[in-house]
């Protein structure tokens, strides 16, 4: 299903993105847009968290402590890594100091916790290999548990983002001496090892065989023909003495030839592994050394996305005996393994992942007797009818279903996608955790599965937030936060404090590039994004709730940008592959802008709907008529690429905040009050990628700036209540997320409330301290309401699995008389109960529940209809209420 991270989280980043970063990462830009004198910065105290969503990305490895229980990490390809609580159930990230200039340092390839000091956490970052990651890998070592960091930059590229990043674990603490690290590196770099615990790596010079796999080697942007090189490090702990070196080390290379090599003497020499297979490359190595059984995962391919065939193979480390241990013949296989975890509470429990089976579902195989037989987590009972071992609860995380509904023998939930990290809790054997292209999944009864018995498996991911935002939005009413996200599409906030009920649908955007709303009328939204298949635009009448696929004009490959009229009349577009386009009403039919390049980016005016702006290469360009022509304004100075970012003001015809630039020429932040036609660019900041308005300070008539900028030689979020005049860095080094170029917005009803977009990091919104307005989790005000008149309703269940369900309400005002405000009450015939509810709040009392309108809602027309949904339980029977009241009026049931 989810193939496009490669396309939000790489491309996006390195084609649309880092056209703007690597400039950015470098110096300042030229004395002459420098401030002459430096610029005093006032600080403000913020709280920082994520608006919940709750997973979003790929998470290619989890690893326990084999010393201490509950001690557990979880690494992301390009958010950073995580520490999981076991108080709380929830992970903490651990990487969010790193700051603008080492934004790479976001991506882990490869994370060790020390098993002989639990204190102890390494992690190798960096996130390309090529000329997208200007800056060169690195290992970060803490000495509490990932609270803080030292840093060793390392002369070579790591690829937390590159293709292989599934396969490892690249980096190991040798568990008899842990002063001793191994690093696997990509790129033909060889074997690194440090003595000194992680502080210096040399090479070691003796390693034979450095690697020579490559995706593609025709691939001239570096990414997919890159040697993919050292790809995991094993200890024998059975060979060494506490503080000595271990004797036995196995290291994984990617060539499928020559995969495997051992080293005997603590590392002094290396051999191939005599007798090992060949053809496939082992993307796991684990070692049960209460048996002598080294595992070994193979795929034909590097993964993450590919791989056509593969095989389990055991070593036997005493003998040299390898014996083919796959639980299908290689001829059946459609997919590569992967996910390979031994039982340590039960050595001889063996299992492992079909990683790259993307239809119907990934496979999960498990072995109690070291692999001579195994079961699988499903099995077909007459095609296309599947057995599950398994029952998946993702009332937590309701979006995981996609809003599909698949055809047998497909599922939704999904048991996953990119399975290369699993994990027997080395403490528990009933949990396992497991990483996908979109969540972490995690099992607390595991070893019902023996007994034949059903296991459960629910989301275990709170607190880890992995998606990369392209765009905000924050509407004057409705719902407070609206999101752009790569991978799955984008969500609508009710409540910044719970995970929505599913993301944007109808159609389902691969990644949305682009959102707007009507400034005056923010029932009114659309999007833009990119789909394999199918239009590539879509429109909302209630503000996010529910969306209708617009029609694409010809030529459209992409989703680039799009603005909304301030009064929702017309809409201009700006699509990948096609001209600018302006309609009037929904997109039934586009007509070609002129005088606009191709690509340009487009925005609209907050007050006058026939007023859009755009920018291409330096030009500035402003239509007075609907979108139809655009002349380019006479401004100069203005930044010359394309890594630019602007707004029109709230409230104000012709007020444009425009940031952007590159440190090799224009770089910083320019205001117009005239609509373009001149732009003055403020002293006072050196660099600006970014701006976003907000509620005005008390006491001040214009409203808020916000800016991820570099001001007073500071890179960090500033704050601005006096137009610009003045600013106050709102972040500090301990939350600087990486990358944070993409989008910020402020709230329009609350002050000092800022949302920023990370690029693997999620949504971060932050509430000053400085003043009582900013508290409360973002939801609606709830009037009280005292509908009068008839009531209809129709109840839809729209999707169902086994202990859960979403269903749809429609509830129709069929009096004479409009509601201002409404609540709707029912009672569950079989004792179902709802787990989270959109477009209502939901509340239950002595079985009764009710559903109350938000904000945006609460007024419902003679003879108009108001939806919502809701995600539930159910056990036994999930019969549908047969009786609806609003107040003492009872409703028709259709």
């Amino acid at each position: 299903m989810r193939r496009t991270r490669i396309l939000t989280a790489v491309f996006a980043l390195a084609a649309g993105l880092l056209a703007g970063a690597p400039a950015a990462v470098g110096a300042p830009g030229p004395a002459a847009s420098a401030p002459s004198e430096p610029v005093a910065v006032a600080a403000d105290t913020y709280t920082w968290k994520n608006a919940r969503i709750d997973g979003g990305g790929f998470v290619p490895g989890i690893v326990f402590n084999r010393k201490e229980k509950n001690l557990a990490y979880a690494r992301t390809d390009i958010g950073g890594a995580y520490r999981w609580v076991e108080s709380s159930r929830t992970w903490t990230p651990l990487l969010d100091s790193v700051g603008w200039d080492d934004w790479g340092h976001t991506g882990v390839v490869s994370l060790a916790s020390d098993p002989v000091d639990p204190n102890r956490v390494y992690a190798a970052v960096g996130t390309y290999t090529n000329g997208w990651d200007p800056g060169n890998g690195a290992v970060m070592r803490s000495a509490d548990r990932g609270a803080t960091w030292q840093k060793t930059n390392l002369p070579f590229k790591l690829g937390g983002n590159m293709p292989g990043r599934g396969m490892g674990e690249r980096l190991a603490v040798d568990p008899n001496r842990n002063s001793v690290l191994y690093l696997g590196a990509p790129s033909g770099k060889g074997l690194w090892r440090s003595t000194d615990s992680g502080v210096t790596w040399s090479q070691v010079a003796n390693f034979p065989n450095a690697g020579n796999y490559v995706a593609d080697p025709s691939d001239t942007s570096g990414y997919n023909s890159d040697n993919q090189g050292i790809v995991w490090v094993t200890f024998d702990e059975s060979t060494g003495t506490a503080g000595s070196a271990t004797k036995t080390i196995y290291v994984g290379v990617a060539d499928k030839d020559n995969a495997v090599y051992r080293s005997t003497d603590a590392g002094a020499t290396w051999q191939r592994v005599a007798g090992q297979p060949t053809g496939h490359l082992a993307h796991k190595g684990v070692l049960d050394a209460a048996n002598g059984h080294l595992y070994l995962a193979y795929s034909d391919t590097g993964g993450p996305y590919d791989g056509g065939k593969g095989r389990l193979y055991r070593y036997a480390t005493a003998t040299g005996t390898w014996t083919d241990i796959s639980p299908v013949a290689e001829a059946d296989t459609y997919f590569g393994f992967s996910g390979l975890t031994v039982d340590r509470q039960k050595p001889g429990t063996v299992m492992a992942t079909a990683y790259s089976s993307w239809w119907p579902d990934t496979q999960i195989f498990r072995s109690t007797n070291s692999g001579a037989t195994w079961t699988k987590a499903w099995d077909y009972t007459s095609y296309p009818n599947r057995s599950n071992r398994f029952t998946m609860d993702v009332s937590s995380s309701p979006w995981l279903t996609w809003g599909a509904n698949p055809s047998p023998p497909e599922q939704t939930p999904k048991l996953g996608w990119m399975t290369e990290s699993l994990e027997i809790d080395p403490f528990d054997s009933n949990r396992m955790m497991y990483g996908t292209g979109a969540t972490i999944y995690g099992t607390e009864n595991l070893t019902d599965w023996d007994s034949g018995s059903q296991f459960t498996i629910k989301p275990m991911v709170q607190g880890l937030e992995e998606t990369a935002v392209n765009d905000l939005a924050s509407p004057p009413s409705g719902a407070p936060l609206l999101s752009a996200l790569g991978d799955v599409g984008g969500f609508r906030h009710t409540d910044l404090t719970k995970v929505p009920a599913m993301m944007y649908t109808s159609p389902n955007f691969t990644s949305t590039t682009s959102l707007d709303f009507a400034e005056t009328n923010p029932a009114t939204v659309v999007r833009v994004g990119n789909l394999d298949s199918g239009p590539h635009i879509a429109f909302s009448t209630d503000n996010g709730a529910n969306w209708f696929a617009g029609q694409d004009p010809s030529g459209v490959s992409g989703g680039g940008t799009v603005a909304a009229a301030a009064d929702g009349s017309r809409f201009v577009w700006s699509p990948q592959g096609a001209g600018v386009h302006y309609a009037t009403g929904f997109g039934t039919s586009w007509s070609a802008s002129a005088g606009i390049p191709a690509g340009a980016v487009v925005e609209a005016d907050r007050v006058d709907p026939k007023v859009f702006y755009g920018f291409k290469s330096g030009k500035f360009y402003v239509s007075s008529d609907g979108g139809a022509t655009f002349t380019a304004s006479a401004a100069t100075g203005l930044p010359s690429g394309d890594s630019v970012r602007f707004k029109a003001l709230p409230g104000t015809k012709g007020d444009v905040w425009l940031a952007g630039g590159a440190s090799d020429g224009a770089y910083g932040l320019w205001h117009s009050v005239n609509g373009g036609a001149s732009f003055t660019r403020l002293a006072n900041v050196e660099q600006a990628d970014t701006i976003g308005f907000g509620k005005a300070a008390p006491g001040a008539s214009y409203q808020t700036l916000y800016t991820s900028a570099r001001i007073g030689g500071v890179r960090g979020i500033f704050r601005s209540t006096d137009k610009g005049a003045t600013w106050t860095r709102i972040n500090d080094d301990a939350h600087q997320w990486g990358w944070t170029g993409a989008t910020i917005t402020g709230d329009p009803r609350v002050y000092g409330r800022v949302y920023i977009g990370t690029n693997g990091r999620g949504i971060i919104y932050g509430d000053t301290s400085d003043t009582g307005d900013g508290g409360g989790g973002g939801t609606d005000p709830d009037p009280e309401p005292q509908p009068t008149g008839a009531c209809a309703v129709t109840y839809r269940i729209t999707n169902q699995w086994s202990g859960g369900f979403q269903a749809d309400v429609q509830l129709s005002n069929t009096g004479r008389s409009a509601w201002n405000g409404w609540a709707l009450s029912w009672s569950f015939p079989n004792g179902q109960t709802v787990s989270q509810m959109w477009n209502a709040e939901a509340s239950t009392a002595a079985g009764t529940v009710t559903a109350r309108n938000v904000g945006w809602n609460a007024t419902v027309a003679a003879g108009s209809s108001v939806g919502f949904g809701f995600t539930g339980s159910w056990t036994g029977t999930n019969g549908k209420p047969t009786a609806f009241k609003i107040g003492d009026q009872s409703c028709t049931v259709g």
